[in-house]
């Protein structure tokens, strides 16, 4: 059963937009389950236990009542009664009891209250007379985090007081392979760059047993500054032995953005293991999917972060081969904050790919990663799953819709050079209301020729379609005369069909030389026109439409290079809103944000561009930029989508998509 909490809604920007474009995440979850106050928060609900006649207020129009007794458990013997404010939500069931009008706890002389709510000493005030003398009242602003961290201390709820997140981090000296791994998080300070003033993180690893391994604060270095959180520093800072688990990040006192991103490196000490993911989101979802299943021969691992004071039960976690309803059900226990590998093999070994595995999350743990081992050849690699939505239903309006938005939702994937890479496409069932994908596929150089097309039909959600650049182009005799390129999935309606806009693919990528494998997901969206439709194109830093780029390059430490696939996605023909090319600057930073290089970069309207740093920019510009530098990929006349990585010469490799601030 999953956690009674809300965490992610999907409203539309015109009632509340954010800078991120973070409209639709909710923080009274985080607020609830923020691992600073967890002894506040036992304290208070174990204080209520002695009461006789306990009343719950539960006033607010999202309510707290049912959300922390998720967390922390509202002593039942001494409830009596739960009351709400608004008329509208009467005769719904909180706390296991019907609510009743606020008016009618007079009647009860309560000998306490409780106000679920946070800012509460209006709510206090306002019932005042309506409680008997001698009644207590506990409001959850016993259990809020300090003054100080607060971006808006006006108010508590506000989203950007909760900008947190989870990274997966884990410091090994000897792995199977003989081999210490590692992990690094590496971001910008961008809060900075905003106006916030002394912003810092606070910081608290959590063992595979949820106990608390380390806790710090991090003060922000200043606007656009590097920040890199590397495991190998943490444990000799911290004495510590091996560990994987959660490393959560809570930004202080910041401006504009309330969603932490950031880039994760994984990586052996050879360089031999090598993988990037992009952030883990940081509203647990109720489901996950494009989880490619193994191959023969391959191992896969999913690593479930607890992302809550409460432990998630036996039987808590689930998979399936997506379409599938027969749930292969989990039966183990994560300890609150807790991380464990659960081996998706043994759950479900008749999966194997192109079968894609769908995972059943309850909301207890944010988007999750997953690691694959291969027994011929001993690499791994790790990836993460993306959030299936459960709360869209199909458009009707988009297949009469192309006069006016060309291709519309695009889902661009790199095809990485040829000479080097295997590059393998898969569409992903993202939305339980996609019970088909009416799609085709569109194979561009990287001059922004179309080379191939191929209509793939209604797509069923059990049916798992990968499309094999490399036997594509042979089986049409074509080429990409760049030696790369990219593809993009788009809605196709010929032979009718549903869609909502949620659409999804998965690139896998394999070396040739060494046989290291990486993958990267995401979704579609509207590029590059001056219309809006249902907030599309999206925008970071305004309302839509956003058609400007600022994205984070991290950069490797010798002896890797940095690798960029850059795509000039656009909706609409060129001749309707088009240029011949992208204005792209490449712009070299130092950790501590000093501008060192810039050189253009112009990309085909409707092309791409692969490069590598150490060939964009001169090694004199590299040295003097020198350890965690970082490139701005920057264009005010367009919106790119990329993705980054990095590479081992011809024994490794990583790539994922890329964020913006």
């Amino acid at each position: 059963m999953a956690l009674k909490i809300d965490t992610f809604s999907n409203p539309d920007s015109r009632n509340g937009w954010r800078p991120g474009n973070n409209f639709g995440g909710h923080c009274l979850f985080k607020a609830l389950g923020h691992p600073r106050i967890a002894a506040q928060a036992r304290a208070l609900v174990q204080g209520l236990a002695g009461f006789q006649r306990l009343a719950v207020y539960d006033p607010e129009p999202q309510a707290a009542a049912d959300p922390l007794d998720a967390f922390y458990p509202v002593p039942r013997r001494a409830l009596a009664g739960v009351f709400v404010q608004r008329v509208e939500d009467l005769g719904q069931t909180r706390l296991g009891l019907p609510t009743q009008p606020v008016t009618a706890i007079a009647a009860l002389q309560p000998d306490a209250v409780l106000i679920t709510a946070f800012d509460a000493e209006i709510h206090k005030s306002q019932i005042a007379r309506l409680l008997p003398p001698g009644c207590q009242v506990f409001t959850l602003d016993a259990m809020r985090l300090p003054q100080e961290w607060l971006s808006n201390p006006g108010r508590y709820l506000d989203p950007i007081n909760f900008a947190t997140n989870f990274a997966f981090l884990r410091d090994v000296e000897n792995s199977d392979d003989g081999e210490g791994l590692h992990t690094k998080v590496v971001t910008a300070d961008y809060w900075s760059g905003y106006g916030a003033k002394e912003p810092a993180l606070w910081l608290c690893l959590f063992g595979a047993d949820g106990q608390v391994l380390a806790e710090w604060t991090e003060p922000l270095p200043g606007a656009f500054q590097a920040v890199g959180i590397d495991s190998r520093d943490v444990r000799r800072r911290f004495g510590l032995t091996d560990f994987a688990g959660s490393l959560f990040i809570h930004a202080l006192r910041i401006k504009g953005h309330d969603v932490v991103k950031y880039a994760l490196d994984s990586f052996s000490d050879s360089g031999r293991q090598l993988s990037c993911t992009h952030d883990a989101n940081a509203w647990p979802a109720d489901l996950y999917a494009g989880v490619p299943a193994p191959k023969d021969g391959e191992s896969l691992l999913l690593w479930v972060q607890n992302s809550h004071p409460v432990a998630i039960p036996s039987g808590g976690v689930g998979i399936n081969i997506m379409g599938s309803q027969d749930i292969a059900w989990w039966h183990g226990e994560v300890p609150p904050f807790g991380t464990v590998p659960v081996d998706l093999g043994k759950l479900l070994p008749q999966a194997r790919f192109p079968d894609q595995i769908e995972i059943q999350a309850g909301r207890y743990f944010v988007r999750p990663r997953y690691e694959i081992v291969r027994s011929d050849n001993g690499k791994r690699r790790i990836a993460h799953a993306n959030v299936e939505r459960t709360d869209l239903k199909p458009d009707p309006k988009l297949p009469e819709l192309a006069a006016l938005i060309g291709k519309g939702y695009i889902m661009p994937l790199p095809v990485l050079p040829l000479k080097d890479w295997k590059s393998v496409t898969l569409p992903t069932p993202m939305s339980t209301a996609q019970q088909e994908l009416p799609i085709r596929a569109v194979l561009i150089d990287a001059d922004g020729t179309v080379v191939l097309e191929r209509y793939l039909g209604r797509l069923a959600r059990r049916e798992s379609h990968p499309t094999d650049i490399d036997v594509w182009l042979d089986e049409a005799k074509a080429a990409l005369k760049s030696g790369y390129g990219h593809v993009e999935y788009l809605y196709d309606f010929r032979e009718g069909g549903d869609a909502d806009g949620w659409l999804h693919a998965l690139g896998l990528y394999e070396q040739r030389a060494s046989g290291h494998a990486a993958e990267t997901i995401f979704g579609a969206h509207i590029y590059n026109m001056p219309i809006t439709y249902r907030d599309e194109p999206q925008s970071y830093t305004h309302r839509p439409p956003g058609l400007t780029t600022r994205l984070f390059l991290r950069m490797g430490a010798r002896p890797f290079d940095t690798i960029c696939h850059l795509v000039y996605p656009a909706s609409l023909p060129k001749d309707a809103y088009g240029q011949d090319a992208s204005q792209t600057a490449l712009i070299l930073f130092s950790a501590r944000a000093e501008k060192v290089a810039e050189t253009p970069l112009p990309i085909p309207y409707g092309g791409s561009r692969f490069f590598r740093v150490s060939e964009v920019f001169a090694a004199a510009d590299l040295d003097r930029a020198g350890a965690d530098a970082w490139v701005q990929v920057r264009d005010t006349s367009c919106r790119l989508f990329g993705f980054h990585g990095l590479q081992n010469g011809q024994s490794s490799f990583c790539i994922d998509h890329m964020f913006g601030f």
